[in-house]
């Protein structure tokens, strides 16, 4: 990750090293906070953030669910206004910018787990992320089944992006580089797969397409909704469903998605090769034709774009 210049924090563009909150900023003692992670991609029409209003709706949405008013120094915002300062924030950051992380979080002062009339802060970041698997993933990510189970809807807001809930997932993701892979993927409560630290999964297996249902105690991944649809106008079935490990590992191949990870093809999961340990043709071709979506290729989804120019 390569910093930028400028971060926007609760109506204002500051320099980097002085977005600063409190020790005692009650999201960073508790994680009481929602975020998203953007892409930003470069097109023939210029920088342009991908399904940027699907975005700031699921940022809005987690709010909704931590009680959290959108009222930053003493400004309403709406839907809109975010939709607003997202851009003002990429377009101050100039070209290199290809990720944006807004969080909105509670920063006031405060000890205790009754966070009520506590302020509520809004940052915008953002950075150049390049690829997040880093290079050698290109050719095929190693996976792990991690120890550390997905948090199910009984612990918290599976389908939001809450702060505190990605612990489980920063254990799961030190797990699998401790054991020389590239990522882990989490079973759920009753042992089905549900995702990976950061990523939703999908896999290849007699001639169809299948993720886990949403039900399952996963993300409603934005990048995933996208590969349903653009792999489902590629002719391709795609079933949302229960899967399970033999599933899994006995897929004709497996691929990742996230705003991150974009698509990231796995070659093994716990040693095993996934079909002949090499990136398969429908991970391949949906891909391709996921890149060129996204950098403006493709006029039927150009809606999915919010140009910044």
């Amino acid at each position: 990750m390569d910093r930028t210049e400028k971060i926007w924090l609760n109506g204002k563009l500051v320099n980097w090293e002085d977005a600063k909150v409190h020790v005692l900023a009650h999201a960073l003692n508790y994680g009481t906070g929602v975020f998203e992670g953007i892409r930003v991609y470069q097109t023939p029409k210029g920088p342009a953030v991908f399904r940027l209003k699907d975005h700031v709706r699921r940022l809005v949405d987690g709010c909704k669910m931590m009680g959290f008013k959108l009222e930053f120094d003493g400004k309403e915002y709406t839907e809109k206004d975010v939709f607003e300062a997202i851009k003002d924030t990429v377009r101050a950051n100039g070209t290199a910018v290809d990720y944006v992380k807004p969080c909105i979080f509670l920063s006031g002062e405060e000890v205790g787990l009754n966070p009520v009339n506590v302020p509520v802060s809004f940052a915008i970041t953002c950075v150049h992320m390049g690829a997040y698997l880093g290079k050698g993933a290109d050719a095929g990510a190693k996976l792990i089944t991690s120890s550390w189970q997905r948090p199910d809807n009984l612990c918290g807001p599976a389908g939001a992006k809450v702060n505190g809930a990605y612990v489980a997932s920063t254990l799961a993701k030190r797990e699998a580089v401790s054991q020389g892979a590239n990522e882990a993927v989490m079973l759920n409560s009753v042992g089905h797969v549900a995702e990976c630290t950061g990523e939703n999964i999908f896999i290849y297996r007699h001639g169809k397409i299948m993720t886990p249902q949403t039900a399952e105690a996963i993300l409603e991944g934005i990048t995933r909704n996208s590969v349903i649809q653009v792999a489902r106008d590629m002719g391709y079935t795609v079933e949302e469903t229960q899967i399970s490990r033999f599933q899994l590992v006995s897929a004709d191949e497996v691929w990742m998605t996230g705003t991150a990870a974009e698509i990231a093809p796995v070659t093994s999961v716990d040693g095993r090769p996934i079909g002949d340990g090499k990136i398969g043709k429908v991970s391949q071709a949906i891909h391709a034709r996921f890149h060129d979506v996204v950098t403006g290729k493709v006029p039927e989804y150009d809606a999915w774009l919010d140009y910044v120019n």
